[in-house]
């Protein structure tokens, strides 16, 4: 289960999935398995069944120029008003909260300081359920 405050996911934006996949897995020896989403393909990368993060390609306008970049997802008790208290704490919503059917609702911001980071109020279902619980219960 999802604690308030504690790291829970982490997303490899890229521009080049197969060149990622390839350096994790040399690397890291991280697998990875596919799955369509509503952006289309996402990557899990896996550390033999556990997952450990995932990836996914940066695709269109808004992308471009961008530089690839890790994406820290922090579990929330409730990312629409934790996003309100960032902007008035300094923060700079980068994406309104948004809803992943069964991921959860997510917010992705850049810190008083400008470090981009996401916040999450997870959604317990069984396809997610196999994340690993931060922290380990």
């Amino acid at each position: 289960m999802a604690q308030h405050g504690y790291f829970y996911w982490n997303e490899l934006m890229t521009h080049d999935v197969d060149r990622a996949r390839r350096f994790y897995q040399q690397c890291l020896g991280w697998s990875f398995e596919a799955m369509e989403s509503p952006t289309g393909e996402y990557w899990f990368a896996k550390m033999g069944d556990e997952p450990v993060g995932g990836l996914y390609r940066m695709e269109g306008p808004d992308f471009a120029g961008m530089p690839e970049q890790w994406v820290p997802y922090v579990s929330v008790d409730d990312v629409d008003s934790r996003a309100k208290q960032a902007v008035m704490a300094g923060a700079r919503i980068m994406r309104e909260p948004f809803d992943v059917p069964e991921v959860g609702r997510i917010a992705i911001l850049r810190d008083s300081g400008g470090a981009l980071i996401a916040w999450m109020t997870p959604q317990v279902t069984p396809q997610v359920s196999s994340y690993p619980a931060y922290p380990a219960s």
